[in-house]
């Protein structure tokens, strides 16, 4: 599944752009926040660096979501259950390196265990005091469920609204089924009072930092990677069934094993995301699962431009810095505002910012062309 472009054609100016500023962000934040004088104006609190790391994953959440919507016409609403299931695998790696530190000092079980009076550590937690075990299972938990999801709806040709409900019907069972304390996930409180992760403090700047910038190499590999495939041929293919699913199956194409490919790719993309989230926000509950976040999800991408990546990326940090600023300035008209935004964004903004720059660059090349023409004709 090799591009069939050189790498100018796969890093285009916007993506080349995008991926410079990521960088330029990952090589500032540990001058601003750990290097420069606390009392300095350009210094970044250590609460600003989790907050900004935070965005970063919503922003790799919205371009997993932009892959299977934008590019392949899915309308996915679980993809919030693929964030929150990496979400817990990182926070069983976490509640796992506690140990001692405990309120209960039990060096195997973490303390909700031991309130629930449970023995023994429940098999499903076997293997997390492994780094490598949990990053494992980040992929391959979120990959497994859409597998199987994809696979029994794709094949049923289930597609539409129809999938969508489906989609969201999932994520609200699983949010029901880790609401329930024997599920052994921390029941109703999820997971929080993590200490350390690989050895270092959770809480300190250095690790917020650290963090931070796994976050933004993270987000630029997903958009590299969602970008290798929909600039390739399978990625033409893909595109071919989102404009018309029939004729591209009529051609003699296997619709159903390229959705299913794209869709368990972006659940993966999603889990590194929740992956990232937990440490940086230090919590891990049922509310993740909550159908509500994977519709602001689609919110992001819509707001940022489908189908373009970079577009689902800003849109994210666009709406949530937004969220940030009404929930703190006017909480009580935060949905209001959402709502509004979305309803601006449909009529006047139908392809996002991203599509509605490239709209006006378009008219203005088509307008220079235009004057150019009359004005050699008059010439003539």
């Amino acid at each position: 599944m090799q591009s069939t472009l050189p790498l100018a054609g796969l890093l285009d100016r916007r993506g080349l752009i995008f991926l410079g500023v990521l960088a330029s962000a990952a090589l500032l934040m540990p001058v601003l926040a750990l290097l420069i004088p606390a009392n300095s104006a350009f210094a970044i609190p250590p609460y600003l660096v989790a907050l900004f790391g935070k965005y970063l994953c919503y922003a790799l959440l919205a371009v997993a979501l932009d892959l299977v919507w934008g590019y392949c016409g899915i309308l996915s609403l679980g993809h919030g259950a693929f964030f929150a299931l990496g979400g817990y695998a990182m926070g069983m790696y976490l509640m796992r390196q506690i140990g001692t530190r405990g309120v209960y000092a039990n060096p195997v079980l973490p303390d909700f265990m031991v309130f629930l009076n449970m023995k023994e550590l429940p098999i499903t937690w076997w293997g997390f005091q492994s780094f490598p075990y949990a990053m494992l299972m980040v992929l391959l938990v979120p990959g497994v469920l859409a597998f199987c999801f994809g696979w029994l709806a794709f094949r049923s040709r289930v597609t539409g609204v129809y999938l969508s409900i489906i989609t969201q019907a999932m994520t609200y069972a699983l949010l029901l089924a880790f609401f329930r304390n024997d599920m052994g996930f921390g029941g109703n409180n999820g997971l929080t009072d993590f200490k350390d992760i690989l050895g270092f403090n959770i809480q300190s700047p250095a690790t917020r930092v650290a963090l931070f910038c796994a976050s933004a190499v993270a987000l630029g590999a997903g958009y590299l990677i969602s970008r290798a495939v929909v600039t390739s041929k399978f990625g033409k293919v893909v595109i071919a069934i989102r404009d018309g699913e029939s004729r591209t199956r009529f051609l003699g194409y296997r619709v159903e094993t390229y959705k299913l490919f794209v869709f368990t790719l972006s659940a993966m993309m999603a889990g590194v995301a929740g992956a990232l989230y937990v440490p940086q926000v230090g919590i891990i509950n049922p509310g993740e699962f909550a159908p509500t976040n994977s519709i602001e999800a689609v919110i992001w991408v819509a707001v940022g431009g489908r189908g373009t990546l970079v577009g689902a990326a800003l849109g994210a940090i666009i709406v949530n810095w937004g969220k940030t600023f009404f929930t703190g300035a006017l909480p009580e008209y935060w949905l209001f505002a959402l709502g509004a935004l979305f309803v601006l964004v449909t009529l006047f903004m139908p392809k996002g910012v991203i599509g509605t720059l490239d709209q006006l660059k378009a008219r203005r090349a088509t307008a220079k062309a235009t004057a150019e023409r009359n004005a050699a004709q008059a010439g003539e």
